[in-house]
């Protein structure tokens, strides 16, 4: 698999709390986070290891076996630090494309997750 990026940063809550929120983001009474545009679909879980990975499916349809790993690690305060990677096993698309593939990663999880727990 290519990286085409990757960005860690901490979230509030514990690894376990964002685990969930990664594995069911539209769990009934959880927290509503995952807000897809047009151009994107669900995202499948492809492997999870509660509480420290989870690994989806790609978003986008016109790039079906891209996927994006998450990585969750606890934090000293009680957090826990998320690193995102888009991963793809083929070529890499331009970098227009790949910039707006890591920008809408970034903006989901370091942006709607992060908001999503009052941060």
């Amino acid at each position: 698999m290519i990286e085409l990026g990757s960005r860690e940063r901490r979230q509030p809550p514990p690894p376990r709390i964002v685990w969930e929120s990664l594995t069911d983001p539209w769990r009934a009474g959880g927290r509503q986070w995952l807000d897809l545009n047009p151009d994107e679909v669900r995202p499948r879980i492809l492997r999870a290891v509660e509480p420290e990975l989870v690994v989806w499916s790609s978003l986008w349809p016109e790039r079906p076996d891209d996927e994006i790993r998450f990585d969750l690690r606890p934090a000293d305060d009680g957090g826990c630090s998320l690193r995102w990677t888009l991963l793809t096993p083929a070529e890499a698309p331009e970098q227009a494309v790949i910039g707006r593939l890591r920008h809408r990663l970034n903006f989901l999880i370091n942006a709607q997750l992060r908001f999503s727990f009052g941060q």
